[in-house]
């Protein structure tokens, strides 16, 4: 297998000069707009380019073809949402049968940079009621795959494993897995007929929030997946906290048990991958992903009201 050419600035600047009119890139005296990498990592490779557009280069043929399918189904769900997705300015091949694609930049920070607000919570319900507004069976003639819900009781064994070698490392407390008991994974498993649209990608740097706290958009579509909701509930626990991310869904009309099954799936996540961290298994910073841990275990006003119910009923 031929290996894909790596990416360089004039890569991107060639690319750029022949996609966007003179009046944007200047002229000889002017060499038009900066060009800079996003950050390294990913299956894209992303660019700024100035102030009002970003580049993403496919780096294999698999990401070309989701990166393809991602331009279709952005104008499916567009209607949909309460919050921007990117427009398409420009879209083909870097090299051979790699493909790219020029969009237009949507204002704001990253929900890693600025809070959000309580207004917030309202845009992130109505991105989740938009999610299940949009129709599946269209979504799936897109190329857009269905995926069974994950088991939250293997998810748990396998955090219970990482939990003992986080605890080893002084990282975490084991116990605190103990709150899932085996039979609250079953509870927690996902009901027949619940599949939606899913972002299934909904970390903190694909959510766009302005400085007052709003989200104004969400970012790189590759991931969708027509499935378990409570993969985008778990997505925005990892993101803005577990507590936003249960008034977000709550708001949206889920009710207790797909926001605590997107709880758990965050909780049990977060354990597995810091612990594969510590391994070398995971090539995520380590400080984002102890971030990241902290969101997803924090407590609930949900999750109390459940306990104490569940010691009435044994009292």
């Amino acid at each position: 297998m031929t290996q894909a050419p790596t990416p360089t600035a004039d890569t991107v600047r060639r690319l750029v000069r022949s996609l966007l009119a003179d009046s944007v890139l200047g002229t000889s005296a002017t060499p038009g707009p900066e060009v800079r990498p996003v950050g390294a990592g990913g299956e894209a490779a992303t660019w700024w380019v100035g102030a009002r557009h970003v580049l993403r280069l496919a780096p294999d043929r698999d990401a070309s073809a989701r990166l393809r399918r991602e331009l279709r189904l952005r104008d499916l769900v567009r209607p949909h949402l309460g919050v921007a997705v990117p427009v398409g300015v420009a879209h083909g091949e870097w090299a051979a049968g790699l493909a790219y694609t020029l969009d237009t930049r949507v204002p704001g920070g990253s929900a890693e940079e600025h809070d959000v607000s309580a207004v917030g919570e309202a845009d992130l319900a109505a991105l989740l009621t938009g999610l299940r507004e949009v129709p599946a069976r269209q979504a799936e003639t897109l190329g857009v795959p269905r995926v069974a819900p994950r088991s939250l009781e293997a998810l748990r064994r396998a955090a219970e494993r990482a939990a003992e070698r986080l605890a080893a490392a002084d990282e975490f407390d084991a116990a605190r897995l103990h709150q899932l008991t085996p039979a609250a994974a079953t509870q927690l498993a996902a009901q027949a007929g619940t599949a939606v649209l899913v972002h299934h990608d909904l970390r903190g740097e694909h959510l766009v929030v302005s400085a007052d706290g709003r989200v104004r958009g969400v970012l790189d579509w590759t991931d969708a997946v027509v499935g378990d909701p409570a993969e985008d509930i778990a997505g925005l626990a990892l993101a803005v906290g577990s507590p936003a991310a249960v008034r977000a869904a709550t708001l949206a009309g889920y009710a207790a048990r797909p926001c605590l099954r997107g709880l758990w799936l965050a909780r049990c996540d977060t354990v597995v991958r810091l612990a594969e961290s510590l391994t070398g298994r995971d090539a995520a910073p380590r400080p984002l992903l102890r971030v990241q841990l902290r969101r997803a275990w924090e407590a609930i006003l949900l999750e109390r009201v459940t306990e104490l119910r569940e010691q009435d009923e044994e009292e």
